[in-house]
């Protein structure tokens, strides 16, 4: 392997604003003993996003079971059952923190027989009755194993937006997703739709894995295609050296192209840049919705 290590540039410095919040809603989690993506996947923009007073919960416990080349969330792990009390701890957290929008993310649950949709469905339910009905939330979730009687209840559920990534393009899902199915993953984003037209649609992807900005561009058609309505693009960090490697730092410049594409293809918007992340701002989508 070779020794030779790309130097980050100036441009991936995350905003590190924010720790005094940061500390009181890291408080709050352990009080609550709930976890939060930002802490699991290492975001870069947890300072900013904490300042913000928004953070993404992460249910089901740390541990995966997919082995996803690019993740910093624990795999080959104990797995834990669900957790009863943790849809009524996420409700109260957002209504004493005074969240507007909450988005709520889980790691891959395959041994579960839905996939953990059921714990999703609990805690849609717990905030719907806890929080002011102004509240949004999103929902970031895995691709079921292609269960859609699973997809349906947590679309009975009513989040306002469900998120499920692709995470990269097509050609590189046997190096970085060997667990996952491109297809399937456009399939469920669009079985959404055709299921509740109401609920917005969101997807993500990394590049700097080794695509081309035509293979980008492709992708970008294909989400939208299948009648995803907002994405998210951002660099990917390689979090140790036990994952794949970064092949490319893209320049700012070529993320607003991408953005750029995105919204002259129809998104309603498309977060396009080195820091961003799946929940990044997510809390924007509030300005397209009429209650």
């Amino acid at each position: 392997m070779s020794m030779n290590k790309l130097r980050k540039p100036e441009w991936l410095k995350a905003n590190r604003l924010g720790n005094e919040q940061a500390n009181k809603i890291r408080q709050y989690l352990s009080k609550f003993n709930l976890h939060t993506v930002c802490n699991s996947a290492r975001c870069p923009n947890q300072g900013e996003c904490f300042n913000r007073g928004t953070a993404t919960f992460m249910i089901l416990g740390e541990v995966c079971t997919r082995n996803c080349r690019f993740c910093a969330v624990e795999k080959n792990k104990a797995l834990l059952a669900p957790d009863p009390l943790e849809p009524s701890h996420i409700a109260d957290l957002s209504k004493e923190l005074k969240l507007k929008h909450i988005v709520v993310t889980t790691v891959t649950r395959d041994d579960l027989p839905d996939g953990g949709a059921s714990q999703f469905v609990e805690v849609l339910e717990a905030i719907h009755n806890t929080c002011p009905s102004s509240v949004t939330t999103e929902t970031l979730i895995s691709d079921l194993e292609g269960n859609w009687e699973a997809l349906q209840t947590i679309i009975d559920a009513k989040p306002t937006v469900l998120n499920h990534n692709v995470e990269t393009i097509a050609r590189l899902y046997p190096q970085v997703r060997p667990m996952a199915d491109y297809r399937r993953s456009l399939q469920l984003l669009k079985k959404v739709k055709e299921i509740d037209p109401e609920i917005i649609t969101k997807s993500g992807f990394m590049v700097g894995l080794g695509e081309t900005e035509d293979e980008v561009k492709q992708l970008l058609n294909d989400l939208y295609e299948h009648q995803v309505q907002v994405v998210t693009i951002g660099q990917y960090l390689q979090p140790s050296r036990e994952h794949i490697p970064v092949k490319e730092y893209v320049h700012p410049d070529i993320f607003e192209i991408y953005r750029k594409y995105g919204e002259e293809l129809g998104f309603i918007f498309v977060e396009s840049g080195p820091l961003v992340r799946s929940s990044y701002h997510a809390e924007r989508i509030q300005q397209y919705i009429t209650k």
